[in-house]
Parts: C-alpha cells; structure tokens; sequence
C-alpha cells in the first residue's frame, strides 16, 4: 500500500489531509477529497471499505452507438455526473441488427431503474413514432433527451444549438475568402440535420447574399459516417466547392479522405470544417477545425434535471439549448482564387 506521503504528493495536498479523507473524517474540501480518491484509483488501490458509497439507485443511459466518438465523450460525462450523485449507470449501446432501443427500455424497466438519459435516441428522429416515451412519462419515470426535440412531450431536453453551429462555420469561411461553401450533413429526418440545414442555408444568405433555393443546392445528405462524409462531399466537390462544412467530425474524416484521392490538399485547395469536437480529432493531419459541442456541460444539465426529477423536484419541461464554440486548427485557410470560379 502507498503511504500517506506518497499519496499526498500526488494528490498535491498535505499528509493530514490525506489521513482525513481515507479515514472519512470531515473538514476536507470536495475539491481535494475527490483528487485524493483519484490518486488512489490511479495507483491502482482499492478504497477503504468504509469510501464505499452505496448506490442512489440505476440509471439508464441510451446511446446509439460507439463508434462515432462523440458518443463516447456524452457516455463518459454523463457516466461521471451519474456516479459524483452516487448513482449507478446502465449503459445501453445499440448497433446494426443488434439490441434496439425499445427493447433496452423494457430490460432498464425490469430492473428498476430510477430514470433514463436518451442521447441522440428515436427522440431525435422525426419520423419515429414518439407515443413511445409519452407512455414511459405516463408511467412516471423521469426522462432527459440529448440531441433531439420533440413537440409536446413534457419532459427536460438539453440540445446544442445547431443553428448557431452552422452560423461559426459558414461565416469562418466567407471570412477566408470561400464562396462555394457546401454542407455535408445526414439525413434530413433527424432533428438536429434539418436544424443544422436551415442554420445552414439562413448563414449563407447572410455570409453571401445566396437565395434560399441557391443555398438549398450546397447541400448534399448522407449517412453521418466516414463513408457518407465522403460521398456527399464528392458531389460538392464536382460542383466546385472549395470549402465543406460537415454534420459530424466523422463526415469531416470521409471529407479530407475524398480531398486527398483527388489530389487535392487540405486546406490548401479545399478547407474542411467538421462537427463535435470529439476526442482526437485534434491530433489529425492536418488537425481539424471543428464546431465544439458542450459536451460536459450538456452532459451536466442533463444529469443535473434528471436528479431533480428523481426527487421529485419540478423541472421545466422545455429545451435548454448550448452554445457551440468555433475551434480552429490547421483544416480551414484562405481560398485560392483558382479554385473559385
């Protein structure tokens, strides 16, 4: 077992703290309690027994997949606001052919869980029949939706603001010089593409001075994949585009793969601005300027209402919306005249 002194020193805190806190005597701050229990997590020691918090209760957690990241970066921080309320997370994962949504329901309800955060579920899906979650309400089980809005359904949303999203992006690009700025997005039948669409389309006739219609003609739908990414920017590319906005740091992946199997460079010929932020993404070649999604706050808020409605607390049943925030790496630079004709 590590001693006092070596814990205090990487927990940056004194030695009798160190004793307070793994003895659970008062008079420590949150603040270092919790840096001293993650020193400990770090060396790879089990807590004391009596550091052993019991369960508030399951929660689940609904995602609809792993594989884009920005669904790992939502799991983790709503897992970590779950866990700092002593609440234990359910993650339920869907993919292709597998475990749906409806049928997680069904297990998390089985297992008595005390309420369920949706991130980017059916809720989002506009053309999904919603009387599903109507009737998990009716039955009085708190429920918190991310990424998606539903009229009438009484209950917390927590969403970023895409059109704000497309409004950084479109007019970052003009700034550069681009005139022919095209949209890879997803498909329209989920909320948060048609609201990136219509942001979209509104900050081109503003950055442009582009017609509805005219804007409506830079944009091109695929799946929110690499592949989908690539394809949609594919046809952009064949009508001259010279910058891409693109629905998901994944799309933005298919885009600089498309750029580049046309010998083209990024951001010398084509700029490229993705969505997320996701872990990494900064880390590529070139590093990709992004539209960042809140994500530890949207996370925190979500968390945050569906505590409140655990304990019966009223919460407002409408959509609290978040700021995106424009980050700029190497993907984005002026355009070359020659390519905008």
């Amino acid at each position: 077992m590590a001693t006092l002194a070596q814990i205090a020193v990487e927990a940056g805190v004194s030695e009798a703290t160190v004793s307070r806190v793994l003895n659970d005597k008062p008079g420590v701050s949150d603040a270092a309690r919790q840096q001293v229990l993650a020193v400990l997590d770090v060396l790879g020691y089990e807590r004391p027994s009596r550091l052993r918090r019991r369960s508030a209760g399951l929660v689940g957690l609904v995602v609809p997949e792993l594989e884009n990241p920005v669904f790992p970066l939502f799991a983790q921080v709503i897992e970590d606001a779950l866990a700092r309320r002593r609440y234990t997370p359910v993650l339920c994962t869907q993919s292709p052919g597998g475990i749906s949504e409806d049928e997680y329901v069904e297990s998390l309800l089985d297992h008595g869980v005390a309420g369920i955060v949706f991130v980017s579920g059916k809720h989002a899906d506009t053309a999904a029949d919603h009387q599903r979650y109507q009737s998990l309400l009716d039955k009085g089980l708190p429920c918190v939706f991310v990424n998606g809005y539903v009229e009438g359904l009484d209950a917390p949303f927590v969403s970023v603001d895409d059109v704000a999203a497309m409004e950084l992006a479109v007019s970052h690009l003009a700034q550069l010089g681009h005139t022919r700025i095209g949209l890879a997005i997803g498909p329209v039948r989920f909320m948060p593409s048609a609201r990136k669409r219509a942001g979209f389309v509104a900050a081109l006739g503003r950055a442009l001075g582009l017609s509805e219609a005219d804007a409506r003609e830079w944009i091109e739908e695929g799946l929110f994949t690499v592949e989908g990414g690539a394809a949609a920017t594919r046809n952009l590319l064949d009508r001259g585009a010279t910058a891409v906005v693109c629905g998901s740091d994944l799309m933005a992946l298919g885009a600089v793969r498309e750029v580049r199997e046309r010998g083209l460079e990024v951001p010398g010929d084509v700029s490229v601005v993705g969505f997320d932020d996701s872990r990494l993404i900064g880390f590529l070649d070139p590093p990709l300027t992004t539209v960042r999604q809140p994500a530890a706050a949207m996370g925190a808020a979500a968390v945050a209402a569906l505590a409140d409605a655990i304990d019966g607390q009223p919460v407002p049943a409408h959509e609290y919306v978040f700021e995106p925030e424009l980050v700029l790496r190497a993907s984005t630079g002026p355009c070359r005249p020659s390519r905008d004709v």
